[in-house]
């Protein structure tokens, strides 16, 4: 009896480590992301720089117009400034939600989670990475050890450098964040060829103080090839990578906000140049609303989460201002208006079938808690819209959410706009 025991047991074990080994070669792959941000570059402005390593990343993936800014005249009317930008890239919604307005980050509503948090929670053994110009954005934006985000802790920082002025000392022509920019993309491209970690955020600014500075010219097209190359120097990096390991490497370069129209100097309006930006990824994978339509810097998180493999929670979801570049996408552009006695919702679809329409009274996520959604009506993608009661709808405020087999989009409803 023993003897059948242990032959039993040896079996089992050996159908086990078989299994688990067949399990472990189908996700061998690891997956990695690398998101940059290129501060304060139009399309217009890219397209006329020289920029050989992101047309090069373009050419073997994707390049896309992009905007920011939210919905512009909207409640969701997002400034196009730096902080703003960057964290409506991070937690995939507007400045309505996520409450950065300016660069002086006052008070960001950790409820919409970044990227990094989203990771963390799911894989808190994975390794997240902040190498930035800014140190802001990993203590303000992403919260690193704050309580509200649970003491979320970035692995691998490397920032802070615009307040070491012996080694950075700083000068009218802003000549030292030039410096640190390199600095930091050096560091970059060291850490990802030797560590790898899961998912990493590279800030470049110069390129946004040479347009303050010098506007529309040479010298600022001249900054748009100097962050270019460094992009260059975090993508060969990300390729040896690839060649040597088995791993699997999502690159998106973006920018935070485009130019002002009169010289370019400015920014922070709602311009059509100020809200003009712009994607480029090594994705050979991206859908037709990446090729085809106009996507938004919310767009990336989305993008991220579904490369990643994320299972993030349906609240987290509808709550989001944006949809994935990688996955399919069934409907775009969900807007609402009031019209007489009845509420005009319309969209832009993308694919055919059914959508449910849902409708929440409270806005309890705003402040860590759950909403309560009850399904209004089933409608069909072709029709492109639908009207609804007034009398039937809450008065002063809720929210709506069309959910199709692959995209769940979302409008407010507000009583003073």
């Amino acid at each position: 009896m023993k003897t059948n025991y242990l032959l039993f047991l040896t079996a089992f074990l050996g159908l086990t480590t078989t299994y688990a080994s067949s399990t472990t070669t189908l996700d061998s792959i690891a997956k990695k992301v690398v998101f940059i941000i290129v501060d304060g570059i139009s399309a217009d402005q890219l397209k006329n720089a020289h920029t050989p390593y992101l047309d090069s990343i373009g050419t073997s993936g994707g390049y896309t117009n992009a905007y920011v800014g939210g919905g512009k005249d909207t409640y969701s009317e997002t400034p196009t400034i730096s902080a703003v930008g960057y964290n409506s890239l991070l937690t995939g919604t507007w400045a309505n939600k996520h409450n950065v307005w300016g660069n002086g980050i006052k008070k960001p509503n950790y409820s919409y989670p970044t990227i990094f948090k989203l990771f963390k929670d799911q894989r808190p053994n994975g390794t997240v990475a902040v190498f930035s110009s800014w140190l802001d954005n990993r203590t303000k934006l992403i919260g690193d050890g704050l309580p509200e985000t649970n003491h979320i802790k970035v692995d691998y920082a490397f920032d802070g450098l615009e307040h070491d002025t012996i080694n950075y000392p700083h000068d009218a022509q802003r000549n030292f964040m030039k410096l640190i920019d390199y600095t930091v993309a050096d560091h970059a491209a060291k850490t990802i060829l030797e560590k790898a970690p899961d998912a990493s955020w590279v800030y470049l600014e110069f390129s946004d103080d040479m347009g303050h500075g010098f506007g529309d010219s040479e010298r600022f097209n001249a900054a748009i090839q100097f962050e270019d190359a460094l992009v260059g120097k975090i993508w060969q990096a990300i390729k040896k990578r690839q060649s040597a390991h088995k791993e699997e490497w999502l690159l998106i370069v973006t920018t935070d906000h485009g130019r002002s129209s009169k010289d370019g100097k400015g920014h922070g309006g709602q311009s059509d140049r100020e809200r003009s930006t712009w994607i480029v990824t090594n994705s050979q994978n991206t859908n037709t609303y990446f090729k085809e339509q106009t996507p938004a810097v919310v767009d990336i998180l989305p993008t991220m989460t579904d490369f990643l493999n994320l299972n993030v929670p349906l609240d987290i979801k509808r709550e989001w201002d944006g949809v994935s570049l990688i996955q399919p996408v069934d409907a775009m552009d969900l807007k609402a208006k009031k019209e007489g006695k009845k509420l005009v919702l319309s969209w832009k679809h993308l694919a055919k079938g059914e959508a449910k329409l849902y409708m929440s009274d409270t806005n309890e996520f705003n402040s860590g808690g759950k909403d309560t959604y009850k399904l209004v009506k089933t409608v069909t993608l072709e029709e492109g819209g639908t009207t609804l009661s007034l009398r039937k709808l809450p008065k002063g405020f809720c929210k709506l959410v069309l959910e199709t087999p692959n995209t769940k989009l979302n409008t407010w409803i507000l009583e003073n706009k």
